[in-house]
C-alpha cells in the first residue's frame, strides 16, 4: 500500500463526517478485506492531544473491536506513561485499560541491529562517529499482529525537522541508544538547519533503520494528520495522509510547512508562550517554547514562558537530575559536561536537550511557573524567573489568542497559545 490516501490543502477543512468516511474506506480496504485479526495501534501520548490521533484511534476501536483484537501502545519515547485519566481524555472511555500497553524505553526492547558509525559520521559531517543501535518494543514482534498502524501528526520538530512517520516507531516505541544518538545527532547538526524540513540527517538515520530492520519484518502503515488554525484560531484538520512509504510522509510534510510555519519580516523582541497544563509539566516538554521560537527571537529579546503546571525538568528521574546538575547553559558547557560527567556521556538525549533548550545567550528566557517549581530551581538551570500569577496578570491566557498584541504600556508582543502546533522564524534567520 504505497499511498492509500493523500488529501489536504492549506485552506481545506476535513470535518468529522469526511474524516470518518476516509477511515471507513481505509478499514474496508486495508483491514477487513485482507482479514486482519490482530491490530496494534501506535498513537502519540497526551502531549499530542491536538493531533486528532486520539479521535482517530477511538474511531478505529469503535469500528473494529467487535471483530479484531486491538491493542494500543502510546508512542511515549522518553515521556512519562499516561495516567488512566489521560487515556480517557485522549482516547475516550470505551477502550479497556488492559488494552493500552506501556512502552518502557529502557527495558521492553528487542535489539534488531545497528547503523554503522561510518554512516552516522557521514550524516553528521564527522561530529558524531558512533554506531546507532536499532531497537523497538518487543511487543511489536511478539504480539503476532497482522497489522501495525502508526497514527500521528506531522508538525515541525526540533530534533528531526518534521515529526512522525518512522520517528513514531523508531523513537516513540524505540530504545535508549536510538533515542540518545538521534537526538544528539540533531543537536550537533544544528537545530536551525533542521526544523521544518523533511530531509534531515536525523530523518535519514531513522528511515535507514526502519527500512533495514523493521519494514521487511512487520506490516506497518501510517495515518498522518496535518493540523492548522482557522480564522477563529481553532485547530482544524487540514490534511489526512495514509500509506506506508516516504511519499505519504513527504506529502504531509509539504502541507505542514504551509500551515505550521509562520515567518516574520522582522525578529520578535518579546514573545509570550503559554504551556497548557494538560500537556506540559516539565521543561523537557515545555522547552518547545524555546525550540519553536528561537528562529523568530531578536537578539537581546525576551521569551516569556507561562508554565502554570510545571513540576520539574525531566520526564525521567535520571534525566531530571542531569538537567538540574548541568543546566541550560549553552552548547560549549554541555559538550564539556559530556567529557567530564560519565552520566551525561551515557545520556546523549539529555545532552541534546540541554543544547536545544538554551538561547546561547542571544535572548533572555523567563520561565513563569506556578507553585510546583521554585525561583531557586528555575534560576539554578539558567533561566530567568517570574511567578505565574504575576505574569498571567499581564498576559492573560484566557483573553489572548495566537498573534500580535499590545500590553498596558503600549508595547507589542507576540503570543503563542500552544508551541507544539507550529514553528516561528524571522526572514533573516531563514537566510
Amino acid at each position: 500500500m504505497p499511498n492509500f490516501l493523500s488529501t489536504g490543502h492549506a485552506t481545506n477543512t476535513i470535518d468529522t463526517a469526511a474524516l470518518h468516511a476516509h477511515l471507513d474506506e481505509y478499514i474496508a480496504e486495508q483491514i477487513d478485506s485482507p482479514g486482519v485479526k490482530r491490530l496494534l495501534v501506535l498513537p502519540p501520548d497526551i502531549t499530542r492531544l491536538n493531533s486528532m490521533a486520539g479521535e482517530i484511534t477511538a474511531y478505529l476501536w469503535d469500528k473494529l473491536a467487535d471483530r479484531v483484537h486491538i491493542d494500543l501502545m502510546p508512542a511515549l519515547g522518553t515521556h512519562v506513561p499516561m495516567t488512566e485519566s489521560q487515556c480517557v481524555r485522549m482516547f475516550g472511555d470505551a477502550i479497556p485499560m488492559d488494552r493500552i500497553l506501556p512502552h518502557r524505553w529502557r527495558d521492553d526492547l528487542r535489539e534488531l541491529g545497528e547503523l554503522p558509525a561510518d554512516f552516522i559520521g557521514e550524516l553528521s559531517e564527522g561530529k558524531l562517529k558512533q554506531s546507532m543501535q536499532v531497537a523497538v518494543n518487543k511487543q511489536l514482534f511478539e504480539g503476532n499482529y497482522d497489522l501495525i498502524v502508526s497514527v500521528g501528526q506531522v508538525v515541525p520538530h526540533e530534533v528531526i525537522g518534521l515529526a512522525n512517520y518512522t520517528k513514531n516507531v523508531m523513537i516513540g516505541v524505540g530504545g535508549k541508544d536510538t533515542i540518545d544518538k538521534s537526538h544528539f545527532l540533531g543537536a550537533v547538526c544544528g537545530m536551525e538547519s533542521i526544523m521544518g524540513r523533511a530531509d534531515t540527517p536525523v530523518r535519514r538515520a531513522l528511515n535507514a533503520g526502519f527500512d533495514q530492520f523493521i519494514r521487511p519484518a512487520l506490516n506497518v502503515q501510517f495515518i498522518l494528520t496535518v493540523i492548522g488554525p482557522d480564522g477563529a484560531f481553532n485547530n482544524v484538520l487540514r490534511g489526512l495522509y495514509i500509506g506506508d512509504d516516504d511519499a505519504t510522509f513527504e506529502a504531509a510534510g509539504g502541507l505542514s510547512r504551509e500551515v505550521n510555519f509562520d515567518v516574520f519580516d522582522e525578529p520578535v523582541d518579546r514573545c509570550v508562550v503559554y504551556l497548557d497544563p494538560e500537556e506540559f509539566h516539565t521543561t523537557w516538554l515545555g522547552n518547545k517554547a524555546v525550540y519553536r521560537t528561537r528562529m523568530a527571537m531578536a537578539d537581546a529579546g525576551e521569551l516569556v514562558v507561562l508554565a502554570p503546571a510545571l513540576k520539574g525538568f525531566g520526564e525521567d528521574p535520571g534525566i531530571d537530575t542531569l538537567i538540574r546538575r548541568h543546566g541550560y547553559l549553552g552548547t560549549d558547557h554541555t559538550l564539556q559536561a559530556i567529557e567530564t560527567d560519565p552520566e551525561m556521556a551515557g545520556n546523549l538525549s539529555a545532552a541534546a536537550h540541554l543544547i536545544h533548550g538554551t538561547s546561547e545567550g542571544r535572548f533572555k528566557i523567563t520561565y513563569c511557573p506556578g507553585e510546583g517549581v521554585t525561583r531557586e530551581e528555575i534560576e539554578s538551570v539558567g533561566f530567568g524567573y517570574r511567578a505565574y500569577q504575576d505574569a498571567a496578570a499581564q498576559y492573560d491566557p484566557a483573553k489572548l489568542t495566537t498573534g500580535w498584541h499590545t500590553d498596558a504600556d503600549g508595547k507589542k508582543f507576540f503570543y503563542i497559545a500552544n508551541p507544539a502546533l507550529g514553528l516561528w522564524a524571522s526572514k533573516q534567520r531563514l537566510g
